[in-house]
């Protein structure tokens, strides 16, 4: 099982790839992050000792922060901190995402600016390392001051309270310590508030959305290569003189995998002296959509690489100079804005893949049969499929509407401005689910459109796609129950597999 070694500074969205698709690892933390970590909790313990009042340290939270606690409840301050911020409602986050937070929260601490001791470092790694994964509610944190209530449920799992998930059962927190060989954690000064002052949730959420945006960035290309096949578009808008005149890097890169994925087409060539003059937007241009959205997912991709090595917890401690600073390290806009672009750009993928379904089942527009039936009449094809395309395409769009651009004050004014970040990673998600439902329904119509081009020969690309679609789905000869064809198309797609067998087939392409 391989080993992730965290430092709170080098961590890559590379190395939380495998968390992502339910894989296991373990992680470690090296020498310099446990001298680091040592180091800040030794100014904590001497303000502890020094009976100074510290916002954090010494201090209630929020509106309580001008009511100082007294050495002995430290303790009870802690404890009181993370349960009664304990508030998260709905259904809880997937495993993948909770082990990809867990991961950040780590990273954060072992910078060496939060307090806490190492021997709860120690114990937060035995506990990810045995499997223990806190069951966390999805809703409830405004992206300020913390993912609080999310995180805060994820800090109780390790105190003993509510649920957490071992071997992939569900137990009481209490119960699954027990079966790991761990003792409920006890927090001390300033423990608490640093577990649970971060935005771990929304990066988690959102690492997650982003590793499945690449993958989508090659499917949609790979997509809507067999769906020219099937049109019988043309190759020239692909062309890299015009990627050049153009000037966006997203555009180049998708012209380039189309010209790849469409090498040795006998589709294309059959149609090239045809008395179509262009060929519809949704497929002429192709590289200008798919290429602004790998555009927008490499500037996600670029902010979430700086935000998992970020320290967000608040006050941050410098032992070096023996300052503790309280500032809004928490606060997810940041985050917040990229994930609401990752999910714009998201949503236009959905849309031209919609359009080229019509385009493939009008008979009017595609010179195919109605609905890519052999027998139109007796047989719907897939007249419903593009109809269910065309819902979800249209879901996207309510989706869409930013989570970054609201704030609702909180805690008595005192958090008068929110970043609203797991909303808009949770929409996110929604609609990256519904675009791989869209390119399923548009690949599943793709290759029933190449299935009355059999005479030529298609794309290497093309064709390897469409001969890994058929490994599971076979050619509609007759009307059948659908529904299984698109959820087998759809895994095709989100495991990573189809990408996989065009790639096998022309080498990589760019995401």
């Amino acid at each position: 099982m391989p080993t992730l070694r965290l430092d709170g500074r080098s961590l890559s969205l590379d190395d939380l790839a495998p968390l992502a698709r339910g894989a296991a690892l373990t992680v470690s933390v090296t020498k310099d992050a446990k001298a680091a970590v040592k180091r800040a909790r030794k100014l904590v313990e001497d303000h502890v000792a020094a009976g100074d009042v510290v916002y954090g340290l010494t201090t209630g939270f929020g509106k309580l922060k001008s009511v100082a606690i007294a050495t002995e409840d430290l303790e009870t301050l802690q404890k009181n901190l993370v349960l009664s911020h304990c508030c998260g409602v709905g259904e809880p986050m997937l495993d993948e995402e909770v082990r990809i937070a867990q991961v950040l929260r780590l990273n954060g601490l072992v910078r060496g600016h939060s307090g806490v001791r190492d021997s709860l470092v120690d114990a937060l790694v035995r506990l990810f390392n045995k499997g223990f994964t806190p069951v966390v509610p999805q809703q409830g944190s405004v992206g300020a001051s913390g993912d609080l209530a999310p995180l805060s449920t994820m800090a109780a799992t390790y105190m003993g309270y509510g649920k957490a998930r071992i071997g992939g059962k569900t137990k009481t927190a209490k119960a699954a310590l027990k079966d790991v060989g761990e003792e409920p954690i006890v927090l001390q000064a300033k423990e608490g508030l640093a577990l649970i002052n971060g935005t771990e949730i929304m990066k988690a959420v959102g690492v997650r959305s982003y590793l499945r945006a690449l993958n989508l960035s090659k499917a949609a290309d790979v997509i809507a290569s067999l769906s020219l096949e099937a049109l019988l578009g043309s190759l020239k808008p692909f062309d890299d003189r015009l990627a050049t005149l153009k000037g966006n890097e997203g555009h180049r890169r998708t012209s380039a995998n189309l010209r790849k994925l469409l090498e040795g087409s006998g589709v294309l060539a059959s149609h090239a002296d045809c008395d179509r003059v262009q060929d519809p937007y949704s497929l002429r241009c192709i590289p200008q959509v798919h290429g602004s959205y790998k555009t927008a997912i490499a500037h996600v991709g670029d902010v979430l690489s700086c935000e998992i090595n970020a320290v967000t917890d608040n006050p941050v401690i410098f032992p070096e100079t023996g300052e503790t600073v309280s500032a809004g390290q928490f606060h997810g806009q940041p985050v917040s804005m990229v994930l609401d672009y990752l999910g714009m750009a998201a949503c236009t993928i959905a849309n031209i893949s919609e359009r080229r379904i019509e385009q493939l089942v009008n008979p009017d527009l595609s010179g195919l049969p109605a609905f890519l039936t052999p027998k139109p009449g007796l047989n719907s094809g897939m007249m419903i499929a593009q109809v269910a395309a065309a819902a979800l395409a249209s879901e996207n769009k309510v989706l869409a509407h930013p989570a970054s651009v609201d704030t609702v004050p909180t805690s008595a004014n005192q958090e008068d401005h929110v970043s609203m970040g797991v909303t808009a990673a949770r929409k996110g998600r929604q609609i990256l689910d519904n675009v791989e439902n869209v390119l399923a329904i548009e690949l599943l119509c793709a290759a029933q459109g190449r299935e009355f081009h059999t005479e030529l020969t298609a794309g290497t690309g093309a064709d390897a796609a469409h001969r890994a679609l058929r490994k599971t789905v076979k050619a509609l000869t007759h009307d059948r129950f659908l529904q299984p064809d698109i959820e087998a198309a759809r895994e095709l797609i989100a495991s990573g597999a189809l990408v996989a067998a065009v790639e096998a087939a022309v080498g990589p392409l760019d995401a």
